[in-house]
Order: structure tokens, then sequence, then C-alpha cells
């Protein structure tokens, strides 16, 4: 939305509508879309023209002007034409109506009014007197109104067209920088808050704190990063926690998900192009890299771009220039780029679908998201700050996972990642309704079953008996080393022995994370 008030009071704006009063007597207003007068105050308006001010403080006049305005954004929709002059029956004189295009869309006009437009049509002047006496304005006013009124010659038109023009897209300009600073401040409140910092990060593993080490270690430097991990594991998270916590934090964090688009869509996503390069091409479009410049690029899924497409990126990493697509000329960026991918980027590259060029120039710091499976003791965390999320959003009071419930929740593999488990509180804080106890049946039947294959299913009952206790004894160290995400110590104190009798232990049956993981 656009904040009309704010731009009454910007000095280009102000400067701007005083050299139409002062150079035609012409006065201008804002109206949005549909024709209605915004930003306007009859009490503090200081308007030029009287004839203007009359019907500025008439609710007929304005509200047919709003029809007048309406109708002129119709046919501008439909043409090639950039403004619109036209005859305001209700005042008897001229107005020009200059869109306000944001997108491609009619956010609002600009309207000149006051004039009349061809020298020749002198004898509109009288018709401006009978509307303004039907109005009930006093002769003296009509008298100095009519003296307001200027006719516009070829080059008088030409200057006021542009100076009009000007006003509209100041308006443009400055309500994109205003969205930007408002989408910035929101950005940073958010980004920076505790989601994002290094030290607030949700998770006290061993896996997420050697995480937040090598985080802290590349926060001050420039250099391209690849992170690599499944999907939902926070690969976007961690992007976002190195801008914010770079130099480039005041800039423009833009990001891509390379897999959204088609070769040909994709170039012109990230590079721009110029009017006419294709069909659809009807103006010049910046890319995301443009966007992105003094800023940061995260590059999703970037195992999913084709050879084409890693040339180009591969130029724009080592030379830091591109060209857009159907340009001649190549253009400079200044971008720290972070690609991300699921995918077995090395064996691609053995493989030969992936550049190794690229591979090496995007792998100058690499880092591995871990999976949940390898950090299940950061899943009590996990999902209470997920039922906080959920009690905000609601409004009803936080719900608790009961002891079971967690139990199974240690036992689940997590295919899907944090998000599944963010998904899964959201589900039972729906389908509990008015219970403040989430309880074990009220998960997934995905996660119970799960959990009842995982169990320990009893020691067999014949054979030797120290074998027997044995593979239970196995059984239980294997499943409590998943359940518990490899912390020894935790396992150990919930199986009553000691930390090195445990070690021994895990040792002795071949228990080392490694091989369990392959398991």
């Amino acid at each position: 939305m656009i904040n009309w008030d704010e731009f009454e009071h910007i000095h280009v704006i102000r400067k701007l509508k005083q050299i139409l009063n002062s150079w035609w007597n012409i006065d201008t207003v804002f109206t949005d879309e549909r024709g209605h007068i915004r930003g306007f105050d009859n009490q503090k308006a200081k308007l030029i023209n009287p004839s203007v001010e009359t019907y500025l403080t008439k609710d007929s006049a304005k509200d047919n002007l709003a029809q007048t305005v309406a109708k002129a954004i119709d046919d501008l929709r439909l043409s090639e034409n950039r403004y619109s002059i036209r005859k305001w029956d209700m005042a008897g004189f001229d107005i020009a109506i200059f869109p306000i295009l944001i997108d491609n869309d009619f956010m609002g006009t600009v309207v000149a009014m006051g004039f009349i437009k061809d020298p020749s049509e002198a004898h509109r002047l009288s018709e401006v007197r009978e509307r303004l006496a039907a109005f009930g304005a006093s002769a003296d006013l009509i008298d100095q109104a009519l003296s307001k009124i200027k006719f516009m010659d070829d080059q008088d038109r030409e200057h006021f067209y542009d100076l009009v023009d000007l006003v509209a897209k100041e308006i443009v300009t400055l309500h994109l920088e205003i969205t930007q600073r408002e989408d910035r401040i929101r950005e940073l409140n958010k980004e920076l808050g505790s989601r994002y910092k290094y030290d607030n990060m949700i998770g006290k593993s061993k896996p997420m704190q050697s995480l937040y080490a090598l985080l802290d270690k590349i926060k001050s430097a420039d250099s391209t990063v690849l992170v690599q991990g499944e999907n939902g594991t926070g690969k976007e998270l961690i992007a976002k926690a190195i801008h914010y916590n770079s130099s480039r934090k005041d800039k423009p964090f833009v990001l891509q998900n390379c897999s959204a688009f088609n070769d040909n869509l994709l170039e012109s996503e990230l590079f721009g192009h110029v009017k006419g390069s294709f069909t659809g091409a009807h103006k010049d479009k910046k890319g995301l890299f443009e966007i992105a410049d003094k800023g940061t690029f995260f590059l999703d899924e970037i195992g999913d771009t084709s050879p084409q497409m890693q040339v180009k990126l591969l130029r724009v990493l080592q030379e830091g220039t591109y060209t857009p697509v159907g340009a001649v000329d190549t253009r400079r960026v200044d971008v720290r780029v972070i690609a991300a991918t699921n995918k077995p980027l090395k064996d691609m590259v053995e493989q030969g679908t992936f550049r190794e060029d690229l591979y090496y120039r995007l792998n100058v710091i690499n880092i591995r998201v871990p999976p949940l499976r390898e950090r299940k003791e950061d899943i009590p965390l996990l999902s209470e700050f997920f039922l906080q999320l959920a009690a905000e959003r609601t409004g009803v009071k936080k719900k608790v996972l009961t002891k079971r419930a967690l139990e199974k929740l240690y036992d689940y593999s997590w295919p899907g990642n944090v998000r599944e488990l963010q998904n899964e509180m959201e589900r039972m804080v729906v389908l509990s309704s008015d219970e403040t106890k989430l309880t074990a049946d009220m998960l997934s039947p995905k996660i119970i079953e799960s959990s009842e294959k995982g169990k320990v299913q009893g020691a067999r009952v014949h054979g030797k008996l120290k074998d027997a206790l044995e593979e239970l004894e196995r059984q239980m160290i294997k499943e409590g080393l998943r359940r518990t995400g490899w912390n020894k110590s935790k396992l150990a104190k919930e199986l009553g022995i000691s930390r090195a009798g445990l070690i021994m232990k895990v040792e002795k049956y071949g228990l080392d994370k490694r091989r369990i993981a392959k398991s």
C-alpha cells in the first residue's frame, strides 16, 4: 500500500509541485487506483487556483473527479499511452492524469488540473465561468479563478507533461525506497532475533555447537559458502545467519531456488533481461544478481542447475560480471554467494553432471547441516519452540508434550528433519482441541509405527543364556545411542552404568557412530 500522506512532505515532490504552481498556476493531487483523492487535507492544502480549490472542497465534485480519473485509468490500461489529458466536464477546464505504476500495476495517479491544453480554445473560459457560478462562487472569485487559467502551447505542454511525469516517477521511487526500508527494518528485527543468532539458534547438541563455532569463524569473511544438508535441515536459516552476522547485513539478502524454473526463465530471473529480448519482454527487468548487489545471494538447490547455467554462474563467481538476456554489454556486481544443495555434488562431479571448476569455486567454505537424527537431544528444545510458536499464533495456552510422546519422538528417524518435526507439532496442536497435554496417541501413525518397530523385541528363549543376554544388551545400547544422538553420558545414566563401562561395551559390540548410521 502507498503511504499517500508521506509524499506530501517529501522535499522533491513539494518542489516539483511548486514549479507547476509558479509556471502555469496548476495544482496537483494524488489519487488511488479508483480515482479517489489521497493525502489531501482541505484545511492545510495550499492551492494556487481558486477554481480548483472550489471544487476540491465539494464532495460531489471529488466524486465526479474520481469517476473521470477511473475512466482514464481504464483507457490507459488498454492503450500504450503513458498519460491522459482530458476535459473535466464538471469544471470545464482540463486535467492531466499520469499513472503511478508499480510492477506494472496501477497503484494510483498524479492529477494536474486548472488549465486548458490548447490556446485555440479560449471560448471555454465562459464554460468555466458558468460551472463556477453553478457551484455558488462569487463574481470576484470567478474573475480571480479565470485569470489563473493558463493556455498551453506546444512547448509548454512538453515541459508540463515531463514535470508531472517526474512527480509520478518520484512517487514510485520513493514508495519503493520506503517499502525497502520498512522491509529491511522488519527483516532485521526478525532475522537478528533469537532464531538466527548463532548463540540462540535452536540446538545444544554437539553437532550444532560445532556448526556455531564454524559460523562464528567465517562471519568476517566474504568467501563463497556451500551449505550441504538434507531437505528440512534448515539450510536457508544457516544462509541467513551468515548474512546477518556479516559486514553485508545492512544490504539485501536475496534467495532463489534454482529448481523452480527452467533454464530460460532462471537465466532471466538471475541476470535480468532487456526489453524485446523475447516474447513477453515488454520492458527491461533487473535480475536478482543486480538486486543483491553489495549483499548476499542465496542460491538454493544449486545441484539442479544445467551445465549451461553452471557456466554462467561460474563467470559471475570468478569475474563478478554477467550479461542480461538480450543484452550485449556485461555488467559488474559485488555479491557474496551462498549455495545450498541436498545432492552429493562431489559424486555429480565424478559422474560429469556438475562442473568441477564450479564445484571448487562454490566449495571455498563447506558447511554440513546435521540431520535431526544426528542431534536428537535437540528434539525437546525444538518441540518446545514450535509449541510456543503455535501458542502465540493461536492465542491459546502453550501445550505440553508428555514424556511418553517425547520418547516416541526420540525413536523416530525424522527423514523430513526439523521441518517434519515442526509440522508434527502443528498437527498435534490442531488435533488436541482443548487438551493441554499432547499424548503419544496423538502422534502421526508413521511415528507410532516406527516406535513400535524400533522396540527391543525381547531376548530369544533358546540357546545359551549368556548369548541371549548379550544380544539384548547390544540391542538396547544400539537403540539408546540412536535415541540420544550418541550422547554416551546421557545413555549411561539411563542404563544405570558408568560412562566408561558404556564406552567399553560400545567397543565390544562394534557400535561406533559410523557403523550404526549405515545399519
